[in-house]
């Protein structure tokens, strides 16, 4: 066969992206015709993948972070020989097409993560590389490197513009995660227009600062971009590699210009630009059979390089089969047999603890049996309870530690978490207050979005939060976190509900789940009267009530406020009440159980109900009804002790009680 010529690869890569927008009427083709040279250099000079094994464990892996330019990454698992067809090409951004209009986890062969957010994508780079670093640590032998792999990223303007992306780099400098390595597409254009006009620092001078490694190279030249790369791999620094681009690369009249950034080329300049290039004009998704050979090449070469792991692998195996045994486990996100006998159990006690307490006990009890739990908080270790004691913390003199410093850094922690899971091998958490859920919000939508098994432990979870006053108190956050699609949000009530909650968490590896603790002690409940905590697991359960038959009111309490129903319902009881309480820790697990066991929870024929939670009410009518009363916090909280706040916002036993008669006269 003819030596190939680099620019028609080039081109196809070019111009297979813009017909697939172009036929979309949709899209971003600025950054794929732009940074071609970089997804080429990458894939077939350097990434170690195999195209029709997309799972391979010791595979490198790639972020497109810019997620607009998606038609880069479905071009390059097309040629290559991805399960990503040409026809899947021509139906970018179409209904259950594979090529949806950004990157998404677990939707599309070959793609490592969800990328969208900018800068996100940046973040997640960053937890793979914890993640292989700390496998490599844990399981890897003399004489058998089975875990041994790059991260690489195309990072744009917009993601090096975000905060989280500072955030996550600063992280990775002190870190030293030499093997991620990220080609910046600097084109210097966003929508609206030049850079200049909001982004004018040295970037490279920033990342220097930041302790990584940084090159620069012509975006175009494959062979300079290639070199980088070399060079990038020999320095123990992570590596950006600065490649200055032309957005549109190859339209004759709108390269360069914030005009291609997100729209369509336009059938007339497109053709110029096959002209131009010396490229078929027709049919549209040409590729010429030579330069196509030249990608597929990459099957073959892959598949080489998975038998050589492989055997690599069968000899570990051998060597060290109870190793071997349990990375095959974590790979398969299987928990080992048994390990929920560690779940501690506590004993009922009025004082009891908080419910962030009792979440760090649960973590320090499961921890030896789960090696694979990792995880850290924005600072706030001490006050959140997530240490691991007795294990040390990731870092570059100890790659195998199990507790990671984020630094006040919530949003790209949260990012960096979704990371770690998506690498495989991993339970990852990451730990905040529920106040600043905030700032990590949109990598938690993420993480429900695309099925990411990340575990977020939210503390100091009401106006119980107290002298730090309404900045520190969460109001609506439980609330709001309850509106994002797939997230499992729990607010135990008890320390044995916490650790019923950190069991659906670590056995539910599709499914985010967001844990809501308390800063002040509550009461560990007295199972062996009321019901068991074990009926978490269905997200409410009925934990008291007076009598056997149809209660005349029912309370539905969550987290803090559970002990406070108790005590309200055997005030009631004295005045002859029937008064059922129903712990109601997740509505999303409610809404899985079946009709019948709804029905039996909250009868439809009892149409008395208060629900008590110390944040806002909206939502709470569809379990109350019409007939019900919601008792909660529909304004900001003040600065007072914790009880002062709550007692003058009416969570006390006498305004529950008074609410309740009044609803029972109604």
């Amino acid at each position: 066969m003819a030596k190939l010529n680099l620019q028609d690869a080039l081109n196809a890569i070019r111009f297979l992206s813009a017909d697939g927008v172009q036929v979309a009427n949709s899209g971003h083709p600025g950054l794929p015709m732009g940074a071609a040279a970089l997804a080429y250099t990458i894939f077939m000079r350097h990434l170690k993948h195999n195209p029709k094994n997309p799972q391979w464990e010791d595979r490198d892996r790639f972020v497109l972070s810019g997620g607009h330019g998606s038609m880069l990454l479905y071009t390059m698992l097309y040629l290559t020989g991805y399960d990503v067809s040409l026809e899947d090409l021509k139906q970018f951004r179409q209904w259950q097409s594979k090529t949806p209009g950004h990157p998404e986890y677990g939707h599309t062969p070959g793609v490592e993560t969800t990328t969208g957010p900018l800068g996100q994508g940046f973040a997640n780079g960053v937890g793979m590389a914890i993640a292989e670093a700390h496998l490599a640590a844990e399981f890897n032998q003399k004489g058998h490197a089975v875990i041994d792999h790059y991260t690489y990223a195309i990072v744009t303007d917009g993601d090096l513009m975000e905060g989280i992306s500072s955030e996550a780099a600063s992280l990775a400098g002190t870190l030293k995660l030499g093997k991620l390595i990220y080609l910046y597409d600097d084109n210097r254009i966003s929508i609206e227009g030049s850079t200049d006009v909001a982004f004018t620092e040295d970037r490279g001078a920033r990342f220097e600062a930041y302790g990584w490694h940084v090159q620069k190279a012509d975006g175009n030249d494959v062979e300079a971009i290639d070199l980088a790369i070399k060079n990038a791999k020999s320095d123990p620094r992570p590596s950006l590699i600065v490649c200055r681009t032309t957005i549109g690369y190859g339209l004759p009249n709108k390269a360069g210009t914030a005009g291609i950034h997100g729209s369509p080329a336009g059938w007339d300049e497109l053709k110029l630009a096959k002209e131009a290039a010396g490229w078929a004009v027709e049919p549209l998704f040409y590729t010429p059979d030579p330069v196509l050979e030249h990608f597929r090449k990459s099957v073959e070469s892959g598949q080489k390089a998975e038998a050589e792991w492989q055997k690599q692998y069968d000899a570990y195996k051998v060597a060290y089969p109870e190793k071997a045994a349990e990375l095959d486990r974590r790979w398969q996100r299987k928990l080992p047999a048994g390990w929920e006998k560690s779940l501690p159990v506590f004993a009922a006690d009025p004082k009891g603890l908080a419910s962030r307490a009792a979440s760090g006990k649960t973590i320090n009890a499961v921890a030896p049996a789960l090696p694979e739990l990792i995880g850290g908080s924005a600072d706030l270790a001490p006050s959140n309870n997530t240490w691991i004691n007795g294990v040390p913390a990731f870092g570059p003199e100890e790659p195998e530690g199990r507790n990671i410093h984020f630094g006040v850094r919530e949003l790209s922690m949260a990012a960096i978490t979704n990371g770690i899971y998506v690498h495989g091998g991993f339970i990852p958490y990451a730990g905040t207050f529920l106040v600043f859920s905030d700032y990590l919000r949109a990598a938690v939508r993420v993480s429900a979005l695309s099925g990411m098994g990340s575990i977020w432990v939210l503390t100091h979870d009401s106006i119980a939060v107290g002298e730090d006053g309404p900045t520190h108190q969460p109001v609506e956050q439980t609330m709001s976190l309850r509106l994002i699609p797939r997230l499992i949000t729990i607010r135990p009530g008890d320390a044995n509900e916490v650790a019923q909650a950190w069991k659906v968490a670590l056995e539910t590896r599709d499914q985010p789940t967001a844990l809501i603790l308390s800063r002040q002690n509550l009461p560990t409940l007295d199972r062996s009267t009321l019901g068991s905590a074990q009926g978490l697991a269905k997200g409410a359960y009925v934990l008291y009530q007076s009598q056997k038959a149809d209660p005349d009111l029912i309370l539905l309490a969550t987290g803090s406020e559970l002990s406070l129903a108790l005590e309200a319902a055997q005030t009631l009881e004295k005045g002859g009440k029937n008064i059922r309480v129903v712990s109601f820790p997740s509505w999303e697990l409610f809404e899985k159980q079946s009709k019948a066991y709804q029905e039996k929870v909250l009868p439809a024929t009892v149409t008395k109900r208060i629900s008590i939670e110390a944040g806002v009410t909206t939502g709470w009518q569809k379990w109350i009804g019409n007939h019900g009363l919601a008792i909660g916090l529909d304004h900001f909280g003040a600065s007072a002790p914790g009880e002062t706040v709550l007692r003058e916002f009416g969570f006390s036993v006498e305004n529950v009680v008074r609410q309740a008669k009044k609803l029972l006269k109604a």
